[in-house]
C-alpha cells in the first residue's frame, strides 16, 4: 500500500490543511487501502481524514466540500497499491507474441479490477478473492469490463489458461444480480470459439441483459513471433463474413426483445471480409469504440459533417500513413474531400508491418521503423499525417521505441497527429 501523499491540487479543500509527505489512513473511520476505497469514502459532503504525518503521529481532520469534489490529493502510485498481474496463459495473449528487446513495460500483463473501472482495461475474473468480489458488490463498481471469449466453462477455461476461467460466468452471474454493469469482450479464435461456441455464448451473455450492456466481437491477432505458442488459425475473407453474419442475425433477434442489438463486431471484422461498415444509428451510440467498434463510421460521419462548412485547402503537397486495413478506406474519405474542396493536394501509403508481421495490418500496431523503412525517400509532401493510435497514449513514442522526433529526422517532413475524429482529419488535410 502506497498512501503517501506526494502533492496536494492547487483547488483542493484540504490544500491548507494536508502536506505532502502525509499518509492518508481512513476516511470516516474507513481504511484505506487503495485509489478505490479512496475515490467512493471521500466522495460525500463531510468528511473526517486521518492521516499519519512524516513524524510519525497520527491526527484527524474535518472536510466540508460538495458531493463528488475531488479532494485533490495525489499519491507514490495511481492506483495506491501494486498493480495485480495476471496469471492466465490465453491461447492467444498478444504479450506473449512480442519480440525480445521491447521495453519491459509492455511485457507486463495485468488483470486488475480497479483498472478495469478506472482506466477502461479488460480483466477475466480469474484474479478475484471473495473479498475483493464483495468489494465490488458493495462499493458498487460498475461498470467493469470483462473479457469473456466464451461461457461454456471448459472452452473458457482453455482458451484462458487457467482452470479457475471456468467459473467465468458463473461469477458474471453474481454481479449481474448485484447490479453491476459490465462492458464484454470476446476475442473470436477460428475454430474454438466461433461458429456453434459463439451463438452459445452469445445467448448466455444475452440472458445477463441489461447488467451485461454490450459485447464486442475481434479478431485474434496474430504476429510472426508464435515460437513455442499453440498453433492458432486467423480470420480469411469468408469466416470473417460468416461470423459477422451470425452476430448481425442474433444481434438483430435481441434488437427487438430488448431493444439493443448488444453484440456488435469490431470494425476489423469488415475489413476483412470485405464488407461495407454498417451506418451510424446500428452502433448505439458507440459503446465499444474503445474495442475498435464504430470508430471508422464514426470517423466517417464527423467527417462528413466537417466537409459541411469545409473551406478551401491550402494546397500544400502532404500525405497520411496507416495500416494497410485502414488505407482503402482513408483514400475514399480523401477522394471525397478532394472533390468538395478541390484544393487538397494528399496521398495515402499503406504501411505494411514487417515488424509484428504481415498478418497484423491495423494502423495501431505499426511501428517507427516500419514508417521509415517503408517511406524513406518517397515524397511525403511538407507534412505526414499520423494517426494518434500508432503512439503510446500520451507520449511521442511508437511500440518499438522510436520517437516522433526520430520519424521526422530520418524522413525529412513534419509530423502531424491526428486524433481519432472527423474534424480533426479534414483539419489536418486542408493545413489548419
Amino acid at each position: 500500500m502506497s498512501n503517501k501523499i506526494i502533492s496536494i491540487d492547487g483547488d483542493s479543500p484540504v490544500k491548507n490543511k494536508v502536506r505532502p509527505g502525509d499518509t492518508l489512513l481512513a476516511v470516516n473511520g474507513k481504511e484505506i487501502t487503495d485509489v478505490l476505497d479512496y475515490k467512493f469514502f471521500t466522495y460525500d459532503r463531510r468528511l473526517k481524514l486521518t492521516l499519519r504525518g512524516e513524524d510519525g503521529k497520527t491526527r484527524h481532520i474535518r472536510v466540508r466540500k460538495d458531493e463528488g469534489v475531488e479532494l485533490g490529493l495525489n499519491f507514490e502510485s495511481y492506483l495506491m497499491d501494486s498493480f495485480r498481474a495476471c496469471r492466465n496463459r490465453c491461447l492467444f495473449c498478444f504479450v506473449d507474441q512480442l519480440p525480445r528487446g521491447m521495453r519491459k513495460t509492455l511485457y507486463f500483463k495485468d488483470d486488475d479490477t480497479r483498472l478495469s473501472f478506472l482506466t477502461g482495461s479488460y480483466i477475466t475474473l480469474t484474479n478475484l478473492s471473495e473479498r475483493e468480489l464483495q468489494r465490488i458488490e458493495d462499493l458498487r463498481i460498475s461498470p467493469i469490463r470483462v473479457s469473456v471469449h466464451a461461457t461454456e466453462p471448459e472452452l473458457r477455461a482453455k482458451l484462458i489458461g487457467n482452470p479457475e476461467a471456468a467459473r467465468g460466468y458463473e461469477l458474471m452471474h453474481r454481479l449481474a444480480r448485484s447490479g453491476i454493469e459490465m462492458e464484454c469482450q470476446i476475442v473470436c479464435c477460428p475454430g474454438l470459439n466461433d461458429g456453434e461456441a459463439l451463438s452459445r455464448s452469445m445467448q448466455d451473455l444475452s440472458a445477463l441483459f441489461p447488467q451485461v450492456h454490450s459485447v464486442s466481437i475481434v479478431p485474434v491477432g496474430l504476429t510472426k513471433h508464435r515460437a513455442g505458442l499453440p498453433e492458432l488459425e486467423g480470420f480469411d475473407p469468408e469466416r470473417a463474413a460468416e461470423t459477422i453474419r451470425l452476430v448481425t442475425e442474433f444481434g438483430d433477434r435481441c434488437l427487438e426483445e430488448t431493444g439493443s442489438r448488444i453484440f456488435f463486431c469490431s470494425d476489423e471484422l469488415y475489413l476483412k471480409a470485405g464488407l461495407p461498415l454498417p451506418p451510424d444509428e446500428w452502433y448505439e451510440g458507440y459503446p465499444q469504440l474503445e474495442n475498435g467498434v464504430g470508430l471508422l463510421r464514426l470517423l466517417e460521419t464527423e467527417f462528413a459533417e466537417a466537409l459541411e462548412h469545409a473551406p478551401a485547402g491550402d494546397g500544400v503537397p502532404f500525405s497520411i500513413a496507416t495500416g494497410v486495413a485502414a488505407a482503402p478506406f482513408l483514400k475514399n474519405l480523401l477522394l471525397t474531400a478532394q472533390e468538395k474542396c478541390g484544393t487538397i493536394n494528399g496521398n495515402v501509403f499503406a504501411v505494411v508491418n514487417d515488424f509484428f508481421g504481415h498478418s497484423i495490418d491495423v494502423a495501431g500496431l505499426v511501428t517507427g521503423g516500419d514508417l521509415i523503412a517503408q517511406l524513406k525517400g518517397r515524397a511525403l509532401g511538407e507534412r505526414l499525417l499520423l494517426p494518434i493510435n500508432m503512439l503510446r497514449h500520451g507520449e511521442g513514442v511508437f511500440l518499438d521505441d522510436v520517437t516522433l522526433a526520430d520519424v521526422e529526422e530520418a524522413l525529412g517532413v513534419r509530423v502531424r497527429v491526428v486524433r481519432q475524429d472527423g474534424h480533426d482529419l479534414l483539419d489536418a488535410m486542408l493545413g489548419r
